[in-house]
């Protein structure tokens, strides 16, 4: 039996991406290998947002070239948003790839599946895994049309692109009938989902379908976009029972001469105000967001804004990345990438550092609560798995099946995850 392996960096929408290759594949009567070194088939599907990402991409690429050389009956295959729309450059680059398909360019892929002997991929049938999964990636929303300044994803993944309803709950659906209990809904802006419909549905309509699922116990989604997280969906999250209160919103920046320059489309006064009015009508959010560090121009006191900002707002969670020049994006073009990388590093440990002592301290208020955890796996001989409001959780006691609800009493808490006993 032919075997495959598949290797992934990047956001969640990747990660997607990569569970229906898989799902074609073990349709099409391969099984996953270990390693590369083991494979028939090797997928690598490349993210490119930042500079340190590529560089693991591109390491990854060189380290198969012996392999190639050794067995070159081995297939290499690059996805992702590495591969533009001319990938010819990375073909003279990387000769001992294979196969090069842009994201979601199944059809690539099928075309290449059948002339090694596969059935074609079917875009329905390959959605859904063939090992049942507790929670499940179900990407509602392709491609951005914002083109912030820094952002490569709209050159690499396209222009927005909703799925019809029908389609989705379907799917969803199917997820629930093969054991999902939980399912997050995707998107590059995924607050953004509908408007390029030809009916009126938008995100609140889509999560209230959902919400009627029996057997479905949980839903999510990420990532908003400040400029169209909308009342309707505020009120959607606070009044369905399914939807976690849990919401993922990226501020960038502290700073509004650094948003401007973003092309964000908001201030910092703006967002604030959204958080007031996230947090009155959802008691108890959690909130969590994405903060670059190290934008060209950003002055110390810019970047003294940001720090207001997470220290202000408390977030639950803050991924903070320092600046990378993408190719194609605005900001590449037009502006100088004028901070030493020292300093960048400098500003994003820093944030870190606040973040670090923001986040130890919300969760140390949940000592001695007791919390509902949905019931993902086993780590190093402990249950685990996560809070409504996406807190990871260890904990010991008799859980149960995977995929059950439990109540976890907290006994231990630091900045990332908190430990427990099952009641």
């Amino acid at each position: 039996m032919r075997r495959y392996y598949i290797w992934t960096i990047g956001c969640q929408m990747n990660k997607a991406d990569s569970q229906q290759v898989a799902n074609y594949l073990e349709r099409a009567g391969l099984s996953e290998a270990r390693s590369a070194g083991e494979a028939d088939l090797i997928v690598l599907n490349s993210c490119v947002v930042r500079e340190h990402a590529e560089t693991k991409v591109v390491n990854k690429l060189n380290s198969l070239r012996g392999l190639k050389k050794s067995r070159p009956e081995v297939t290499i295959a690059l996805t992702g948003c590495m591969v533009g729309s001319q990938p010819d450059h990375l073909k003279g680059r990387f000769p001992w790839v294979d196969l090069f398909f842009r994201p979601q360019q199944w059809e690539v892929l099928s075309k290449w599946g059948e002339a090694w002997g596969l059935p074609g991929m079917d875009a329905e049938e390959d959605l859904i895994p063939h090992t049942p999964c507790v929670t499940a990636y179900v990407p509602v929303i392709h491609g951005c049309d914002s083109f912030c300044s820094y952002c490569i994803v709209p050159y690499r993944r396209g222009r927005a692109r909703s799925r019809n309803p029908d389609e989705i709950l379907r799917h969803v659906q199917e997820l629930v009938q093969h054991g999902t209990k939980e399912v997050i809904l995707l998107g590059q802006i995924v607050d953004a989902y509908g408007q390029d419909l030809p009916s009126e549905v938008d995100l609140a309509d889509l999560l209230a379908a959902l919400n009627r699922i029996e057997g479905l116990l949980r839903i999510r989604f990420l990532t908003s976009h400040p400029s169209y997280m909308s009342r309707r969906l505020i009120s959607a999250v606070a009044d369905l029972d399914k939807v976690c209160e849990h919401i993922s919103l990226p501020i960038q920046a502290g700073d509004n001469g650094i948003l401007a320059a973003m092309k964000r489309g908001y201030t910092r006064e703006q967002y604030g105000e959204l958080v007031k009015e996230i947090r009155c009508t959802i008691p108890g959010v959690a909130l969590s967001t994405d903060v670059i560090v190290g934008f060209p121009g950003e002055t110390n006191e810019q970047f003294t804004r940001t720090l207001e900002v997470l220290e202000r707002t408390r977030f639950d969670k803050v991924h903070i990345a320092a600046y990378s020049p993408r190719p194609e994006t605005t900001a590449a073009r037009n502006l100088k990438d004028d901070l030493r990388p020292e300093e960048k590093e400098a500003r994003r440990a820093q944030a870190e550092s606040l973040q670090n002592r923001i986040a130890a301290q919300i969760n140390a208020a949940l000592l001695g609560q007791t919390v509902e955890v949905l019931v993902e796996g086993q780590q190093k001989g402990k249950w685990c798995g996560r809070t409504r409001g996406d807190k990871l959780v260890f904990f010991t006691g008799n859980a149960g099946v995977i995929g059950r609800l439990v109540n976890v009493r907290i006994e231990k808490t630091s900045a990332h995850a908190l430990q427990g006993v099952a009641d």
